[in-house]
Order: structure tokens, then C-alpha cells, then sequence
């Protein structure tokens, strides 16, 4: 606790530092800047979304897949597809049918307009990612995948087993 005597600007300064290794506000931070430099390169190529890029990347490397498969690959929740791909549709990127084998699951297939949009966009995110490869060693990129999945295992954990212990004083 600051005393009131202790000036605006070190308190802030202070606070600033302490916020710095504040996992929890930094990864919203690191998220909000990936996406809107991902949404500014992909503006500049093609004028896709994120959720258009990462569809269209995913149904160009694996082919047709239900929704529940590309939210699964994407770590995103199924009802984000289920609201964007009718747009996808509109626009001709994608083609959605029921499957044959489960009339519950619809199949999701690239659409000629969807194949050219990804060309475009293709050689630019590759260029991103290159950039990101550039910025860290083979063996940092490793430890820090294998961090973030540590750290997606602990957010996934039931909260009672977090909220058991003894809070620190």
C-alpha cells in the first residue's frame, strides 16, 4: 500500500513494473496484438478476416472437415465457425453440406473463391510466421510451445483444485 505523500508518477511507475509480470494481463495484451497484426496483413493482401484466414488455411492443408474439427485445430469454441462460416458461404469461400455418414455434422470444403482468397493471403502469413521464426532460436519456440501448453493445461484445470489452497496473505 502506497502512503499518500508518495508522488502520482513512481506510484505509477511502480504499479507499471509490478503489471509487467502479470501473466494474466499480459496475455490479453499479446493476443489483441497478434490478431490486429494479423487482421493488418491480411487487409493488406486480401481483406480476410482472421476466422476467414485461419478457416481457409486449414481446409487448404486438410481438406473438408466438420465444424467441431476446425474449432478443435483452432482452439476456438464451435459456436465462433458456426456463426462465421454462413458469411464464408455467402462471400464463395466455402461450401457447407450435411454429412453423408451424420446428418448432425456439417462438412465444410474450400469453394473456388475461397481457394483463390487463401493464394492470395498464403504467401504474406508465411512471410509473418517467417518473421516470428526469425525473432527466437528452434529451441525457444519449442520451450515456449511447450510452456504455452503447461500453462493451457493449468487454465483448464477444475477451479476447486485452485481454490483449495490457502490463498497467500
Amino acid at each position: 500500500m502506497q502512503t499518500p505523500t508518495e508522488p502520482q508518477a513512481e506510484r505509477i511507475k511502480q504499479r507499471r513494473l509490478r503489471e509487467k509480470n502479470n501473466l494474466f494481463s499480459r496475455l490479453p495484451a499479446t493476443y489483441a496484438a497478434s490478431r490486429l497484426q494479423g487482421q493488418r496483413i491480411l487487409q493488406k493482401a486480401s481483406g480476410l478476416s482472421i476466422v476467414e484466414w485461419r478457416v481457409l488455411w486449414d481446409l487448404s492443408e486438410a481438406g473438408p472437415m466438420t465444424i467441431r474439427d476446425l474449432a478443435e485445430i483452432q482452439r476456438i469454441d464451435h459456436s465462433q465457425l458456426s456463426r462465421a462460416l454462413p458469411a464464408m458461404r455467402d462471400k464463395g469461400y466455402v461450401t457447407m453440406a450435411r454429412n453423408g455418414q451424420d446428418g448432425r455434422q456439417v462438412l465444410v470444403s474450400l469453394a473456388p473463391a475461397g481457394i483463390a482468397a487463401y493464394a492470395q493471403s498464403a504467401p504474406v502469413m508465411k512471410q509473418r510466421r517467417d518473421a516470428l521464426k526469425a525473432t527466437f532460436t528452434d529451441e525457444e519456440l519449442k520451450t515456449f510451445i511447450d510452456l504455452l501448453d503447461r500453462l493451457e493445461d493449468f487454465f483448464r484445470q477444475p477451479i476447486d483444485s485452485i481454490l483449495e489452497s490457502e490463498p497467500d496473505q
